[in-house]
């Protein structure tokens, strides 16, 4: 459960990372496809759409016209990718947990986040905090989707000390 509880801090900040992230796990079966419409990530296109989503959420970030992460429609979408997540994530039998933990902990996170954007853009501006942001989110989740990404690179890192 603590990965349902983690995704949830990453659909907290940007709403389509967590399904970029769960469709690169799909995809390098990483996750098993047990939910409706996950297989769809097998298809190389459609995770390569999922990602180019999350890539252009994270530049519209950086416009002066971009709402708030609080605004009712950006709650609900953290919602639902949050849910969808953290089902994907959950063990088998507890999906409905998973996605009720990740629901609640992006809900919440949303707020704390962006009250702490909020305050660092104020000495930073926008785009720097944004950037920084999308680096640490994007990095978290595909590594809380992916954990062999992060498992692999250790092992090489090993071999090559030999």
């Amino acid at each position: 459960m603590l990965r349902s509880f983690l995704i949830g801090l990453v659909a907290g900040q940007r709403e389509i990372t967590p399904l970029a992230a769960i469709a690169i796990a799909t995809k390098r079966r990483e996750v098993p496809a047990a939910l409706p419409f996950q297989k769809l990530f097998f298809n190389r296109l459609v995770t390569a759409g999922a990602t180019a989503f999350a890539g252009a959420e994270m530049v519209g970030d950086k416009m002066k016209s971009a709402p708030d992460r609080i605004v009712p429609v950006g709650l609900a979408v953290r919602s639902v990718t949050a849910a969808y997540a953290g089902a994907a994530l959950a063990p088998k039998g507890r999906r409905s947990l998973g996605a009720a933990i990740a629901v609640g902990t992006a809900l919440a996170s949303s707020y704390v986040g962006w009250r702490i954007r909020c305050t660092s853009m104020r000495r930073y501006g926008q785009t720097a905090t944004g950037l920084v942001e999308d680096a640490i989110v994007f990095g978290a989740g595909l590594a809380i989707a992916n954990p062999k990404l992060t498992h692999t690179e250790a092992l090489s890192d090993k071999r090559s000390a030999r």
